[in-house]
């Protein structure tokens, strides 16, 4: 009886996230940070307990048993879906940060975003030679800020086994930089 009980209740959690409009929840801001920019404001979708907690059911039963050690998430969008996941899946978390920001000896890689350039880095013990990681970011773009993170992971010795973003700009064609990684987004636009 306890287990028909249980079965029932993740069903009904698989039937709400599925009927769950995520696009719906975002906001579109034009010309945001620049002329002929459109933003995808998430901030809209994460205010929504329910619309959070669905995504954050959807990422953990997709990677949940997948032998993931770390979530890597990258500054600071990815640290709201990435430190919840890594409890969620019974992980560590570590992040990726702008320069300047983390206190220990760590790796720096520059790259280019589709307004500017910046830089990345990581602790150079955050993880261990053959450790399987997941990435999570809120949105792939033209896919700089993810390349670097993937470049850095490989330069600690990391097993990649995928990257994870809340929205993705498929015009833009991010995932061709992420050199052959898994990438799942839940949320496409063209």
């Amino acid at each position: 009886m306890q287990r028909k009980r249980g079965m029932k209740k993740r069903q009904a959690r698989g039937t709400a996230r599925a009927q769950m409009n995520y696009k719906a929840l975002i906001r579109e801001v034009p010309n945001f940070p620049k002329p002929g920019i459109l933003f995808y404001d998430i901030t809209t979708l994460l205010k929504d307990a329910r619309a959070f907690r669905a995504v954050l059911d959807e990422l953990a039963a997709r990677y949940r048993g997948r032998k993931i050690s770390k979530i890597v998430g990258i500054e600071s969008r990815g640290f709201i879906l990435g430190g919840p996941l890594a409890d969620r899946i019974k992980a560590g978390f570590v992040p990726v940060r702008k320069p300047g920001k983390l206190p220990a000896d760590s790796f720096e890689v520059k790259y280019n975003l589709e307004y500017g350039s910046n830089s990345l880095a990581i602790h150079r013990d955050a993880v261990q030679m053959g450790e399987r990681v997941l990435v999570v970011d809120d949105l792939l773009a033209t896919g700089g800020t993810a390349a670097a993170t993937v470049h850095l992971l490989r330069q600690l010795g990391a097993e990649i086994v995928g990257l994870v973003f809340l929205v993705e700009l498929t015009s833009l064609k991010g995932r061709e930089k992420l050199d052959g990684c898994p990438v799942h987004s839940l949320i496409t636009y063209s």
